[in-house]
């Protein structure tokens, strides 16, 4: 099925696209990092995954979360697929 997916791939929805505005206007509050940054993140994470991986990029999420000691950048990305002989 994920194949059709990606064929027939469904524009994002404008409720989606607000939900991840709000998200990420959200981890600007709770850090110093701008969204801008956090997608430059995203977008190079992504560059450099997709050499040895197929990922589902539309599933992926990126977090910067914060406590009172430190600042944790957590990323979960779905693999679709591992790619053989890219060593």
């Amino acid at each position: 099925m994920g194949f059709f997916d990606r064929i027939f791939e469904r524009p994002t929805k404008s409720k989606d696209m607000a939900k991840e505005r709000l998200r990420l206007v959200l981890i600007h509050d709770r850090s110093s990092v701008s969204p801008q940054f956090l997608e430059m993140i995203k977008g190079d994470l992504i560059e450099v995954i997709t050499r040895y991986m197929d990922i589902d990029e539309r599933n992926m999420n990126v977090n910067l979360t914060k406590d009172e000691e430190s600042c944790s950048l957590v990323a979960s990305i779905p693999i679709i697929r591992v790619k053989r002989g890219t060593g």
